[in-house]
């Protein structure tokens, strides 16, 4: 049966290896919000599937690294042929790092929402299905669009992978909290990013994953977000595995890596 699976597997995700993506930057004439550095600049490589398949699904993929870097293979391009092979367009987004201006991930990731339907008609995406996807912190950061993006920025589902989404101590991931809002950061400016707080009836349908041991982000932030998306209405799937600790991403290593695969790929069809 594992041999039946592996070789499943292999076939979902090499069925149709990702194209050469369409590199861009984000704002080529220069972003609204300084972070103060002009070398870290936004961009996003945009992958689309064979036309045959497409299905004019589209994926904005934001990668983690605790809002102080970038896991921008195992949690970014790796994924673009295992999307692709689903008919679906996938988008990867290098987005700012923060350095104290706490506005600077979610501008970024805002406009990379925008920009994608701007371009459906060339890139034959259906502007009413744009989901949004995150790891980690770059899963805090993809909650904080599905839960505060409005109009075209507003994505149609999530995608989350062992997400930070809450910043209260003792529950967030104490260096993305300190990244991004800094070591004292007022009580408004906290609610306002503790996105388990802003899930109401119109949140997309979300997908969770994560492992059980993982000692890095709580599973209590999926765990809060789940209840949250539950007591709203608002359907959701969330999967966590035994074992696999923190920022597996597509790694085969990854002791569940198949079923996630799979259970990713069901998911993808159920709707």
């Amino acid at each position: 049966m594992k041999k039946w699976l592996l070789g499943l597997i292999m076939f979902i995700t090499t069925a149709a290896f990702a194209q050469k993506p369409i590199e861009m930057n984000l704002w080529p004439n220069g972003p609204h919000t300084s972070n103060g550095d002009p070398k870290d600049m936004a961009k996003i490589w945009v992958y689309l599937p064979d036309e045959k398949i497409a299905t004019g699904r589209a994926v904005v993929c934001c990668p983690g690294g605790g809002y102080t870097g970038l896991a921008m293979d195992h949690e970014g391009h790796q994924w673009a042929s295992f999307f692709n092979g689903q008919g679906v367009a996938f988008i990867v987004l290098k987005y700012r790092m923060p350095h104290g201006v706490w506005q600077v991930p979610a501008e970024d990731a805002t406009e990379a929402m925008r920009m994608v339907r701007k371009h459906a008609k060339q890139w034959h995406i259906n502007t009413k299905d744009v989901g949004i996807m995150g790891f980690s912190a770059g899963g805090h950061l993809a909650s904080t669009i599905a839960t505060h993006a409005s109009g075209d920025a507003a994505p149609n589902f999530q995608i989350l992978f062992y997400p930070v989404i809450s910043m209260e101590q003792g529950i967030t991931h104490q260096g993305s909290r300190e990244n991004l809002l800094g070591k004292k950061p007022k009580r408004k400016l906290l609610n306002e990013y503790c996105n388990e707080q802003h899930v109401g009836r119109h949140t997309p349908r979300a997908f969770l994953i994560l492992a059980n041991d993982d000692n890095i982000v709580p599973p209590t932030n999926s765990l809060n977000y789940y209840e949250e998306l539950y007591a709203n209405k608002v359907p959701a799937s969330m999967h966590i595995y035994p074992t696999g600790g923190h920022g597996f991403g597509i790694s085969q290593s990854f002791a569940y890596h198949l079923e996630m695969m799979l259970e990713l790929k069901a998911w993808l069809h159920s709707f």
